[in-house]
């Protein structure tokens, strides 16, 4: 379900239970509200309800059309008794990601347009090369018959695009080699280490605001960061010999120094779910500015891209009529 749809439900439904509605009738009010794609999902989760079962357990029905981190507070909520206030919390924490995504769409969309005009100026020119009968762009195809081809080999190029990316995601997830060479790639492994740093102090400071244990805390965070997975029985095993929060995450090398540092400062405190959330919001403008700056790498390089297929077509013209006065000439 669309973050802004699925944060809006929540809050609707955290309201309900605040004013003292039962759940399964106010679950059963949301059903109607949201786009009717999602109705089935939600029947599901109201059956399961009335079925007796808790609302962690009852989204569980509907398979991932929820995301880790409302599943997983939606159980808080169950074990604690403080629904109202985790869905409060994973309602401001979607809603937090949406202005993040939508932050990134709008720099996104200058290099998009000029990605696109650059295709469109291609396919332009394959068309006028089977009218003035020259290959213009020098790369054999001409005419209807070449634009045909042309954009099945675009359309083939963006799907295979889309599979790699996602192989490329789910690698990064399990920390593959993907992972590792992205990692080094300047700027671009840096902005995304902090996005899934800053998906993990959030989900961990929600979770530590509930009052879980260290180890559902770590569970949690995984859940939406599984770059940042740990074994959580060894996990807890290293706090019962008398570790700390931070030095049992340091022994797992997974962690970037920053975070333990401000882990260890929050238990010091006693303050971790407040240090979290503010060191959340610090990887979020450090993840914002990396992507930023990246994206802006590559709207220069499709600049590039269309100024050097401008400067060909000059130089191919350029050479056709220099040809031609020289065969006149001659």
């Amino acid at each position: 379900m669309p973050s802004p749809i699925l944060a809006d439900m929540l809050a609707r439904l955290a309201t309900a239970l605040a004013a003292g509605i039962d759940l399964r009738r106010a679950w059963q009010g949301e059903t109607g509200r949201v786009p009717a794609a999602w109705r089935g999902r939600m029947d599901a989760v109201g059956k399961a309800l009335a079925a007796g079962r808790p609302l962690g357990d009852a989204l569980a029905a509907a398979g991932d059309t929820f995301p880790p981190l409302v599943r997983g507070m939606a159980g808080v909520g169950d074990r604690t008794g403080r629904e109202v206030e985790c869905l409060r919390d994973v309602t401001d924490a979607l809603r937090r990601g949406v202005q993040f995504r939508r932050g990134l769409r709008r720099s996104l969309a200058g290099p998009a347009f000029q990605f696109a005009v650059a295709l469109a100026v291609v396919g332009f020119l394959i068309l006028m090369a089977g009218m003035t009968h020259r290959d213009i762009l020098g790369i054999g195809l001409r005419g209807v018959r070449g634009l045909c081809v042309y954009l099945a080999g675009v359309a083939g190029a963006i799907a295979v695009g889309r599979l790699l990316l996602a192989a490329a995601v789910a690698d990064w997830r399990r920390r593959g080699p993907v992972r590792r060479v992205v990692e080094m790639v300047p700027v671009v492994g840096p902005a995304l280490r902090a996005a899934e740093a800053a998906a993990w102090c959030r989900a961990a400071s929600l979770a530590s605001a509930a009052g879980l244990d260290a180890g559902r805390v770590a569970s949690l965070g995984a859940a939406v960061a599984p770059g940042l997975a740990v074994d959580t029985a060894a996990l807890e095993e290293r706090l019962r010999v008398g570790d700390s929060l931070a030095e049992a995450l340091d022994r797992t090398r997974r962690f970037p120094h920053r975070l333990l540092e401000m882990v260890a400062v929050g238990e010091a405190t006693g303050t971790t779910a407040e240090t979290l959330d503010r060191l959340a919001d610090d990887y979020d403008r450090d993840a914002a500015d990396g992507l930023k700056a990246a994206i802006r790498g590559i709207g220069f390089l499709v600049w590039a891209a269309v100024a050097a297929l401008i400067g060909l077509l000059v130089v191919r013209i350029f050479s056709d009529y220099v040809a031609a006065i020289r065969q006149a000439a001659s």
